[in-house]
């Protein structure tokens, strides 16, 4: 952990920044699993709404 000290004694604590690294890009196979959650969502979202309009 950093630890800083100001002019008034006043400790500071810091966490440790963790290493970055880059995301890489979804291979076809991922594509096509995000594009799949994708509809079903939309599908469960609009079942929803619908549901919601019928019953009120």
């Amino acid at each position: 952990m950093y630890t800083t000290v100001n002019e008034d004694g006043v400790l500071n604590n810091y966490a440790t920044e963790p290493n970055m690294y880059y995301a890489e890009y979804p291979a076809i196979w991922e594509q096509r699993r995000y594009l799949i959650q994708g509809v079903f969502a939309t599908l469960i979202v609009t079942a929803l709404v619908l549901v919601g309009i019928s019953v009120s």
